[in-house]
């Protein structure tokens, strides 16, 4: 049995000994280490790893790990990251398989369903990367491949949400959501971001540390007045809605667009900034090739979503008045 395997499946997690954690952090980095590699390069390659592990995956995250093959679900989750933080849509569309593979382990223990929650709603990225990969024009041998046009993102995602039924949870929270969202003069339709984030759970949990219905991340959330830690803040609805208001408030404010102010709230502000400047534009169209493929996707999933739940376009969004 591996040291990352759990005997049984009760609440028993075996102790973090120092030997199989240093295995498990060599598995994150997906590297290993010779017979002939010098201490110090071993220290070194160790500090680096640690250093990966630590920014790229949340310690809430790993400690839930702890009862299930953390080798497979690592291995995936560290290429699922990855390929969400590089630029090409296409290159998601192979991890579907993997990752719905997942699902049904990570459900079968309190501490990682959160986890399989998050999982199922990028499930519906993969999706819509494997049809926009499907519906590509061939390319020319010996070159990139062209991305995807706005044009085919906003149909496959129409198509992809047409028969969707509005999830199970939302029905509870909306009035709730929508009250919260007027009274941080915010357009109350933005609520259904909780669709896009978390399918409307309020346990939902990002590898990166993200929680809570809105994905709110540690920092986000005390800017905005949260506690993340006893309680985690993030975790009540209307608190983290009210959070999820006043930044993306904050974030219109700041871009003066909401395709670019979704953008932020997705990739980060100080990213989209220095996409932009780079770029010498203000303008989302512009950049859409240089964001992050998740956040490629996520913008004109935002879209078909606001156009399915509410019948309108980002250009008819109206903040309530003061």
């Amino acid at each position: 049995m591996s040291p990352f395997q759990n005997s049984h499946k009760g609440w028993y997690t075996q102790p973090p000994y120092l030997g199989w954690f240093l295995a498990f952090v060599l598995l994150l980095a997906g590297v290993s280490m010779t017979s002939t590699t010098g201490f110090a390069q071993d220290q070194d390659l160790l500090q680096n790893i640690e250093d990966w592990a630590k920014e790229n995956i949340d310690e809430d995250v790993l400690e839930a790990l702890g009862q299930v093959d953390r080798d497979r679900v690592t291995e995936v989750l560290k290429e699922l990251q990855n390929r969400l933080k590089g630029d090409s849509v296409y290159d998601l569309a192979p991890l579907k398989t993997q990752v719905q593979s997942l699902i049904p382990i990570l459900e079968q223990f309190e501490e990682t369903a959160a986890l399989a929650d998050w999982l199922k709603v990028k499930v519906d990225d993969l999706t819509a990367a494997e049809a926009l990969q499907q519906a590509a024009p061939p390319k020319p041998a010996n070159t990139p491949r062209l991305p995807p046009t706005p044009q085919l993102q906003k149909s496959v995602w129409v198509k992809q949400l047409a028969k969707r039924e509005v999830p199970p949870r939302a029905k509870a929270y909306l009035p709730m959501l929508k009250s919260v969202f007027a009274a941080g003069k915010v357009p109350e339709e933005l609520v259904w971001l909780a669709e896009i984030e978390s399918a409307f759970n309020p346990k939902a949990r990002s590898p990166a540390g993200a929680e809570g219905m809105f994905q709110l991340m540690k920092p986000t959330a005390k800017r905005f007045g949260l506690s993340t830690f006893f309680p985690d803040e993030r975790r009540n609805p209307e608190k983290s809605a009210k959070a999820a208001a006043s930044y993306l408030k904050f974030l219109h404010g700041r871009f003066g667009d909401w395709r670019l102010a979704l953008a932020a709230y997705n990739a980060g502000e100080g990213r989209i900034d220095s996409i932009l400047k780079k770029a010498g534009t203000r303008n989302y169209h512009e950049i859409v090739n240089r964001l992050p493929a998740e956040t490629q996707l996520y913008v004109p999933k935002y879209e078909a979503t606001l156009k399915k739940r509410e019948g309108l376009t980002l250009e008819e969004l109206r903040s309530p008045k003061n």
